[in-house]
């Protein structure tokens, strides 16, 4: 399933997005509040810095998510992309910069980029 028009807009606006992780017995972790951005009609997320606890770990490893923004909740599936494609690095890069400004510095160094993650709707 992809995304819809309306789908990419509410994401879009949104400031943030509430993630769920589904945990190996297929349930739903705590929510826990990230930013989001798209580009072109992907959507991906980062975190600060990889690790294999948290909810990225979970992400990492069960592949599935629930999202929550203000008109839409959707179940995800969670491909991890890192830093594997200097393109996909650079349009992520400034879909930050150009989403959060000057407070996305923190979002767009090699650490974090390693940390992307792609969100798929199921």
């Amino acid at each position: 399933m992809t995304w819809t028009p309306e789908d990419l807009h509410l994401l879009d606006a949104a400031g943030e997005l509430r993630i769920a992780v589904r945990d190996s017995a297929g349930s739903l972790r705590p929510e826990v509040p990230i930013w989001v951005v798209r580009v072109g009609e992907r959507v991906y997320v980062r975190s600060w810095y990889r690790r294999d606890t948290g909810w990225f770990g979970h992400a990492v490893r069960s592949g599935r998510a629930r999202i929550r923004v203000p008109g839409l909740e959707a179940d995800v599936t969670v491909e991890d992309i890192g830093d594997t494609s200097a393109d996909v690095t650079t349009e992520v890069d400034a879909a930050y910069r150009a989403k959060y400004g000057i407070g996305a510095d923190s979002m767009v160094t090699p650490a974090a980029a390693a940390t992307t993650l792609r969100l798929d709707r199921r």
